[in-house]
């Protein structure tokens, strides 16, 4: 089954020439298609800029056109005033027989002092009304016949003359440029006549007033262009020269340029990656080739010589011969890891197996027999102890000096591991000897210190309370050497802390003498007793488990046995730290004192 898997594995892998061939494809088609897009632009831009030109061309033609009348302001305000008062010839041609001729004769036999090209304003204004009617119908169809003409030069689709005032949305038609025969009407593509007056979008709007802000302006309606260029203004009105390109073909024919173009840049690439690839194959692929066979071949048989000599044969003077001599010392480097690496497990498995003998010993130091005293009915006791480290410093002990004394101890000795846990063991073992003398609390603190500091070169220290209960009468007389508060419970009350005087740590110095004091048990009281690891256990927030926790869990459990009762604050403590790491030994221990034994 492994094999065939395998084996198809192998048929679904693709050679690296194939993906950088796609690569390299995928690149070509990319760049072919940014070349598209950016030349497609570019050829945008450069048709405007063109377009602008020449329709900036057009217009100024058709501007002189107007301006060549000395008095072409009076006309364009008479044309704008009296559009359906005058009786316009479209198509002059300037022959005897036209009707432009015809008038051009009259007013020359009125006015024979008078040039008609050459008026000016004052001398129109001096005409009679009929005669500058006259003059202003001459005028037009010399204008109009000159606008069709440069309009039929330029091949503009439309050449016009508007006149626009605010809020830009209409225009009166001036004049329009025309080829020969075309119709003029007012129907929509009709050349419109003068005075035609037509609603405009918001686009031609806005090209408008750019146009009279600007001078001039262009703007893009799709396959058209309309360019405004501004010719004068009176009385609040504005007259603007326009023109209409349609530039579809223009733009179809640089669209087949354009594509042709890129076609031939793709081809061109491809050619140039089909040589790339050749020689990345020769070069590079093969070389690399040689590499990873012979990666996979110390993979099978871990021989850094017969890898490191195959290698050897390749003598490319680049990063790929870099690469080769670099896997040569990686493979000899890795056999000499691998033989440290085993030397290192061997040593890590003999100091684990020391370690869990260390522990199983320290365990076995501690009373872990439950119940204690099975045949002692005036007090139970319970303890347990959970090391942060597979040993720890923290110990609790119990034991009867008589038959009417039992002697109780928790200690927490500094640091952790195996240097607290055998400064723990010296510790233990000389409180239990001293306290066997029937000595007092105090003087047994006293003597245990004097014995650590004596010989304390780590100046290593241990907390410790001691306390020896009197079980006839439950008298317990007490000493505390820096260790945390005991905790205790009569039978009519709740756990409270008991705020002993401290003395200094043993181990701290020497001739430390130390005091005690006493308490009495009543029948059914508890007396709880703990390390730090309680009240400074702390969750992944960095919050301590505190002291008004462990008595909340100590009073919600208060008529439990010892057992349940130190069952009972350690799920407390697991419940508020969860998922974080102990970082402190966990030791607690709990006395229930029932009275003495009836006779």
């Amino acid at each position: 089954m492994c094999v065939k898997a395998k084996a198809r594995g192998e048929k679904r892998k693709i050679s690296i020439i194939v993906q950088v061939a796609i690569l390299f494809l995928i690149g070509v088609l990319a760049t072919g298609m940014l070349t598209y897009i950016c030349e497609t632009r570019l050829s945008g831009d450069s048709v405007q800029k063109q377009t602008e030109r020449h329709a900036g061309e057009i217009a100024d033609e058709a501007m002189r056109a107007v301006t060549e009348y000395p008095a072409y302001r009076w006309l364009i305000r008479y044309w704008y005033s009296h559009p359906d008062a005058m009786e316009i010839e479209y198509d002059a041609l300037f022959s005897e027989e036209s009707e432009t001729e015809e008038k051009c004769r009259l007013f020359s036999q009125r006015h024979p002092e008078l040039q008609l090209r050459y008026l000016d304003e004052a001398q129109c204004e001096a005409l009679p009304e009929e005669d500058q009617r006259l003059y202003a119908e001459i005028a037009y169809s010399w204008l109009i016949t000159r606008i069709d003409q440069i309009k039929q030069a330029y091949h503009a689709d439309y050449l016009f003359c508007v006149i626009t005032e605010e809020p830009f949305d209409r225009q009166f038609f001036l004049f329009s440029g025309a080829e020969p025969g075309a119709v003029r009407g007012t129907s929509y593509e009709e050349v419109y006549p003068l005075g035609k007056t037509v609603t405009v979008g918001e686009s031609q709007s806005l090209a408008m007033r750019s146009a009279i802000r600007n001078s001039s302006h262009l703007a893009d309606a799709g396959n058209y262009v309309d360019y405004y260029a501004m010719l004068c203004s009176f009385d609040g009105h504005s007259v603007l020269i326009g023109l209409t390109y349609d530039l579809s073909a223009l733009q179809a024919d640089m669209r087949t340029q354009t594509r042709a173009g890129a076609t031939l840049a793709i081809l061109n690439q491809l050619v140039l990656s089909a040589l790339s690839l050749g020689l990345i194959l020769l070069f590079v692929l093969r070389p690399l080739k040689k590499v990873q066979t012979n990666i996979r071949q110390y993979k099978q048989t871990k021989d850094s010589e017969a890898v490191a000599a195959e290698l050897a044969g390749i003598r490319s003077r680049n990063d790929i011969g870099e690469l080769a001599e670099d896997i040569s010392e990686m493979v000899r480097e890795i056999d000499a890891h691998m033989a440290q690496i085993q030397a290192i497990t061997a040593e890590k498995e003999r100091i684990g197996t020391e370690l869990s003998l260390a522990t199983r010993i320290q365990a076995a130091m501690l009373p872990n027999v439950f119940p204690a005293f099975p045949d002692r009915k005036d007090f139970d006791v319970y303890a347990s102890m959970d090391p942060a480290r597979e040993v720890g410093g923290d110990f609790y002990d119990f034991f009867l000096i008589d038959e009417d004394h039992l002697c109780l101890v928790m200690a927490d000795v500094s640091g952790k591991g195996i240097p607290a846990a055998l400064f723990m063991m010296a510790s233990k073992i000389i409180l239990a000897n001293s306290a066997m003398m029937g000595k007092s609390p105090a003087q047994i603190l006293t003597d245990t210190n004097a014995a650590i500091s004596a010989n304390n070169r780590e100046e290593m220290f241990v907390t410790v309370w001691l306390g020896i209960l009197e079980l006839s009468t439950g008298k317990l007389t007490a000493a505390n050497a820096g260790h945390e508060y005991p905790v205790l419970k009569q039978p009519d009350g709740r756990f409270e802390l008991v705020k002993d005087k401290h003395g200094f740590v043993i181990g701290g110095m020497e001739g430390v003498r130390y005091r005690e004091y006493e308490l009495t048990l009543r029948p059914g009281a508890k007396l709880f007793l703990y390390t730090d690891g309680v009240p400074e256990a702390t969750d992944a927030e960095q919050r301590l488990f505190g002291t008004e926790r462990m008595l909340a869990a100590l009073n919600e459990a208060g008529d439990s046995g010892p057992e349940p009762l130190l069952r009972a604050v350690r799920a407390a403590v697991d419940g508020f730290v969860r998922d974080a790491e102990q970082f402190d030994d966990l030791t607690m221990l709990c006395l229930a004192y029932n009275g003495p034994e009836d006779d």
